[in-house]
């Protein structure tokens, strides 16, 4: 088991019936330095009018809805095509998965309500217990 495969089954326990090959590119995404990670996602959100959103979904409290047009105009048509290709589903059942998929993920990687500190990747090795992680 790849470690993206652990950290997303650790951080989505919860979330039945998911694709683990999308739940394990989702992270890839959102620990993507060259994406930008969470912080570039969550700026992305606030460009398209949806800062609401995502903000929900960090903070505590219930998390708001996002359609799955929205998910590919926030994470760009070729990234969910990617996904969908790892996951073997076609684009439209990526974007209906990840639209139920991303406020879960984004929630149990912000327990606290505010993104971690040295960003998700520091955050995934923490909840997985990694002997190297910096807490």
């Amino acid at each position: 088991m790849s470690f993206f495969e652990d950290l997303a089954q650790k951080v989505a326990g919860g979330l039945q019936g998911q694709k683990g090959e999308l739940v394990e590119g989702a992270m890839g995404f959102l620990t993507s330095r060259e994406t930008g990670g969470l912080e570039g996602l969550a700026q992305t959100f606030k460009e398209k009018g949806l800062g609401h959103v995502i903000s929900s979904w960090v903070g505590e409290g219930e998390n708001a809805a996002i359609t799955p047009q929205q998910v590919e105009e926030v994470m760009g048509r070729d990234v969910v095509q990617e996904l969908a290709q790892k996951a073997n589903i076609s684009v439209d059942e990526a974007k209906t998965q990840l639209s139920q998929l991303l406020p879960s993920l984004i929630d149990k990687v912000t327990p606290e309500g505010k993104m971690a500190e040295g960003g998700l990747l520091d955050k995934g090795m923490e909840l997985l217990g990694a002997p190297f992680s910096k807490k």
